[in-house]
């Protein structure tokens, strides 16, 4: 018989692969904002809510489905407003000045520790390059917890005192989905996956089954290594943490904007419940379970194979 050549599976890309520090990911906003044209806010948070089907109309030019009908998966992610804690002030990267928003919200004292009196609203007098927005989520809107999750979000505009102008209309103010996205835009979805737990080489790199007749163990590699050097690699399989990893799914295709009034059509989800907010509709699935708040942002390098689908109903 030929000799088997197959080499292990797994992508080298990230390590260690350990668990996520913290379930909101963090974003590279100077990155994303170069590419965007729109000024003003360039990212939202939502929640995962579960997966559904809708029956749309293809209008996309030489599409091999022009003008037919056509059933999509898609995901629902439920978008409460989210409000603006504080405006954040960089200078070469670091951070040298903080103006917290007046009313806000008294959950936040769930996640962090708020000033007993309130700030006086005074100008900067601090030297700046770059502003960002802290903003932080309703998530008792959607009656899933009471508390808030923050996050980091940037804003796109011509220099920093244009940020300036645009973040003070802002603070304290709450922002909609509708007024950061639109129907088949494309976003960039971060989020934490699913944990796994411990899991053994097979299932955590892909590697395949060793004969039934092997020493040692069959859902093992093979070898961990030469004798010279003496020690594993990190490149070898082995067990470990599977899951509740951060990862980036790009160029994602909204669908549509529902509104809340339009929540009925979807009817409960399983594990979530129903709907009680505006939401979005993306097109195919995305990475976490449901209830996990996802960092929705605009797209870092834009795809130019961009469907354009007429809604027609959900099929559930």
């Amino acid at each position: 018989m030929p000799t088997k050549h197959k080499p292990r599976k797994g992508s080298l890309q990230f390590w260690p692969r350990k668990r996520a520090a913290k379930i909101v990911p963090s974003a590279n906003w100077t990155a994303i904002a170069k590419p965007q044209e729109k000024e003003g806010v360039i990212g939202f948070i939502g929640y995962k809510v579960g997966m559904t089907t809708m029956l749309v109309e293809d209008l996309t030019p030489k599409s091999m489905t022009l003008n037919e009908k056509r059933v999509l998966p898609c995901t629902i992610i439920e978008c409460p407003p989210i409000k603006i804690m504080s405006i954040r002030f960089y200078k070469n990267g670091i951070v040298v000045s903080e103006v917290l928003a007046d009313n806000l919200n008294k959950e936040l004292k769930r996640k962090i520790k708020m000033p007993k009196k309130s700030q006086e609203k005074k100008e900067v007098n601090v030297d700046y390059d770059d502003i960002r927005l802290i903003c932080y989520t309703q998530p008792k809107q959607a009656e899933i917890k009471k508390r808030p999750d923050l996050s980091e979000i940037g804003i796109k505009a011509e220099n920093a005192e244009k940020k300036y102008e645009i973040a003070k209309s802002l603070l304290g103010k709450e922002i909609n989905v509708s007024d950061v996205f639109s129907d088949l835009d494309l976003i960039d979805v971060r989020a934490v996956t699913k944990g796994k737990g411990l899991q053994g080489p097979i299932k955590r790199f892909g590697i395949g089954l060793k004969s039934h007749k092997s020493e040692k163990g069959r859902r093992r590699p093979g070898s961990l290594g030469p004798w010279t050097p003496s020690k594993v690699s990190f490149r070898a399989p082995m067990a470990g943490q599977l899951g509740l990893f951060t990862r980036v799914q790009y160029n994602n295709q909204i669908l549509s904007i529902g509104k809340k009034e339009d929540a009925n059509l979807l009817g409960e989800f399983h594990n979530y419940g129903i709907l009680r907010n505006n939401f979005l509709v993306i097109k195919g699935s995305l990475q976490g379970p449901g209830k996990r708040p996802l960092l929705l942002t605009m797209p870092l390098r834009k795809s130019k194979k961009i469907g354009n689908y007429k809604f027609l109903r959900f099929v559930r």
